[in-house]
């Protein structure tokens, strides 16, 4: 047989095989067949509707940025000249509107420096804080904190 011949059988021969192959049912990588993707969980209410009628839900450990304990479904969205957060958490406003004041931490820039004004670092809070909602948690969890862990250590020492 000539080389071309050769040639010739060899990909029809693989290209058998791959047909072959493909009549088979696909197989996942989990083993098992999956009819349908998992669905998207159901949106979830806010915990809170309007700002300022909710008590602030607690940190669970001490570096946890607060929740937002009220809706932000009718806030405007955070741009670089705008963040509406800031007319109520801002340090000018927030005693007029009984507000949480925000960090300290959101004034400081990555070289350490003071500033009078939020800096852009931390200027799009809901890159760190999320809306609060009344939803059951995804996973189990045990998750302790170490708040509760201190508050129990100095209810021990008493």
């Amino acid at each position: 047989m000539n080389r071309l011949h050769k040639l010739t059988l060899a990909i029809l021969a693989a290209s058998f095989a791959c047909l072959a192959q493909a009549a088979d049912a696909p197989k996942t990588m989990r083993g098992a067949d999956i009819p349908a993707g998992d669905p998207a969980p159901e949106v979830k209410a806010y915990a809170g509707k309007k700002p300022g009628l909710q008590q602030p839900i607690a940190r669970t450990y001490k570096e946890q940025p607060p929740v937002i304990p009220h809706a932000v479904d009718n806030f405007d969205e955070i741009t670089l000249e705008e963040n509406q957060c800031l007319t109520c958490h801002g340090p000018e406003k927030y005693k007029e509107k009984k507000a949480p004041k925000i960090g300290e931490s959101h004034f400081i820039d990555r070289e350490g420096k003071q500033h009078a004004e939020v800096t852009h670092l931390r200027h799009n809070c809901v890159q760190c804080h999320v809306p609060q909602v009344d939803a059951p948690p995804l996973v189990e969890n045990t998750f302790v904190g170490n708040i509760a862990a201190s508050k129990d250590a100095k209810a021990k020492k008493k």
